[in-house]
């Protein structure tokens, strides 16, 4: 096989280690793919025929599409093949990815998409961002004596269950960058449902590590086998009641799912008022929040960067402000001349770290409920003075917001890693990044028509009040929680697309979004390459570093300087697309099971 094949596979013994990567052509994709995952169950056949193959780059002429799982960039790319256009690929692979990837993302949650227009170099972006039940109450966290609930405790059931908002986001994508019929993008996770998709060694792993998949017995019968084992890796797993739920949006359009039979299904789980629901830790969502769901259209939010122009998502997520903030910080530094292998940059980018951080704790919550002086917060001359408070020699600690507090910062609580994203560019220039979620690893544990629902509200503030203050991301009915996730379009100084790109991870996933770009634009390092570096994060916290890499041995020099180190598991999942002179580039991260595929 060539090194300009264009597309890749990547098969794995586990999570963390990438065993090596296939190259391969377009034709030839599609039997290759089933191979791989075919062989997944069969561990040293799998080992065997990955080692025999060189790593590679995946490139293409045309259209390409990156995304976690290797079946859902499949379905991206027959859609492509077949006269679809970015978003319809888009479409069809997150509808997968529901399925093979059940435990990050679907139908039961919510994501954030841009949209790049080839033609007219429009941008667009797009909040499909669950909101809190009607009922809900900035005291929904809260015990009876005033105390923050347990995280767990608040998860698991139907109380963390945000109005889903994916279909609808969906729905309105395809109504403004759809080509091929709305039906047409359901077919292959229909297929697939029917049919069935072999249990990878990540799954059956993420199943074996929860203990809460047996707390409601639709989820704990499909996860597990009879005798109540974790499914084995290559067991064929069906899901015709999801097929059946797909089938009923593809035919009726998103009406099917918001109300009706699967509406009805939702809330009874959620509200405990169905035998499998969450009676021990009900939810309070109705038939007219789901009714009542708007996608919306947001004004995209973007800034220059060297001879770059970076592009991203406004609130409720915090994503595209910080990375944004971050990047602008790092603009005084020579990155470049830094180089990779630089200590320094990454201390640099610590700092940089810290002080977004400490403005989005303060700031950043739903637009539509709180004043968010976002303006002010991307204001350059207000980020030079911010600059200023970043030293080569030694760390800031904690830093503070740059602007007077209005409301009170969020306090800390945990934000478990979950989440998937995906890129798209077709033959006509379009290009889509969206990063979808269902909040922690499986939700909130409950399912209903064949999926799992989302624990997103466990992303607003348990505490309402902070030192007598409202908290800018506290719980309120109709109300969209924080988000971190980073879709991130960078153009050139004409508008035209440079690359999309994007990753999962909670909070982390601002980080992670920043390595990639700086490994991208300051270090010109091949998209591959970039996503794989090890990962480091700062949430104006401790320094994290990716445990079991060359990074985390250069702990003691960063304590030197003053960060608070700890060895962390990073599973990113950066998946990007970089269009270059020769055609598309694309990477997907190597700690998950992604692939980029193309033509």
């Amino acid at each position: 096989m060539s090194d300009n094949d264009s597309g890749k596979i990547s098969c794995r013994d586990d999570a963390k280690r990438t065993v090596a990567a296939v190259p391969i052509t377009g034709p030839r994709a599609a039997p290759l793919v089933s191979l791989c995952i075919a062989l997944v169950a069969v561990p040293l056949l799998a080992l065997l025929l990955c080692l025999s193959a060189p790593t590679a780059a995946a490139t293409a002429e045309r259209q390409m599409i990156a995304t976690a799982h290797p079946l859902a960039s499949q379905a991206g790319l027959e859609i492509l093949r077949g006269g679809g256009s970015a978003a319809d690929a888009a479409i069809a692979s997150l509808l997968v990815l529901n399925l093979v990837e059940p435990q990050s993302a679907g139908i039961g949650g919510g994501a954030f998409l841009l949209h790049f227009d080839g033609e007219d170099r429009a941008l667009a972006a797009y909040d499909g961002r669950e909101t809190a039940p009607l009922a809900a109450q900035p005291e929904l966290f809260l015990t009876e004596d005033g105390t923050p609930m347990s995280f767990w405790n608040a998860v698991v059931g139907g109380r963390s269950v945000g109005v889903p908002g994916l279909l609808r986001m969906l729905e309105l994508v395809h109504r403004d960058h759809g080509r091929l019929p709305w039906a047409a993008l359901f077919r292959p996770a229909i297929r697939l449902a029917e049919e069935g998709f072999l249990v990878t060694p990540r799954l059956h792993r993420l199943i074996s590590e929860d203990r809460f998949l047996k707390r409601y017995p639709a989820t704990a019968a499909y996860f597990h086998d009879q005798e109540g084992r974790p499914l084995a890796v290559g067991t064929r797993l069906k899901n015709p009641a999801f097929a059946g739920t797909l089938q009923r949006v593809a035919e009726g359009g998103t009406a099917a799912f918001y109300e009706g039979a699967i509406a009805q299904e939702i809330v009874a789980r959620v509200t405990g008022t169905d035998p499998g629901g969450a009676k021990d830790n009900p939810g309070a969502m109705t038939l007219q929040d789901l009714a009542g769901y708007e996608a919306k259209r947001r004004d995209i939010i973007c800034a220059p960067y060297r001879n770059y122009r970076l592009c991203g998502m406004p609130p409720p997520t915090s994503g595209g402000t910080a990375v944004i903030q971050i990047m602008t910080l790092l603009e005084g530094f020579d990155l470049a001349a830094l180089g990779p292998e630089s200590l320094e940059a990454r201390h640099l980018i610590f700092e940089a770290s810290r002080l977004a951080f400490a403005d989005r704790n303060a700031f950043l919550a739903d637009p539509d409920f709180v004043d968010i002086p976002l303006e002010r917060l991307l204001d350059r001359d207000y980020l030079a003075g911010r600059a200023v408070l970043i030293s080569r020699e030694r760390s800031m600690g904690r830093a503070k917001p740059g602007l007077p507090l209005q409301k009170s910062a969020m306090p800390a609580q945990q934000d478990p890693p979950s989440t998937t994203h995906l890129s798209v560019v077709d033959k006509d220039g379009n290009a889509v990044a969206v990063t979808a979620s269902i909040e922690s690893g499986f939700g909130a544990r409950l399912m209903a028509g064949g999926f799992l629902l989302n624990n997103e509200l466990t992303d607003f503030s348990f505490k309402p009040l902070v030192d007598g203050r409202p908290v800018a991301n506290r719980v309120e009915g109709g109300k969209r929680p924080r988000s971190s996730m980073s879709p991130m379009l960078v153009l050139d100084s004409e508008g035209r697309l440079v690359a999309t790109l994007g990753s999962p991870g909670g909070s982390r996933i601002i980080g992670y979004v920043v390595k990639a770009l700086v490994a991208l634009l300051d270090w010109n390092l091949p998209v591959q390459e970039a996503l794989a570096l090890p990962n480091f994060t700062n949430r104006n916290g401790s320094s994290d570093l990716e445990e079991g890499t060359p990074l985390a041995d250069q702990a003691a020099a960063f304590e030197k300087l003053g960060h608070k180190v700890q060895l962390k598991t990073m599973t990113s999942g950066l998946h990007a697309i970089r269009i270059t002179p020769q055609g598309l580039e694309g990477g997907a991260d190597p700690r998950r099971e992604g692939v980029a595929l193309g033509d």
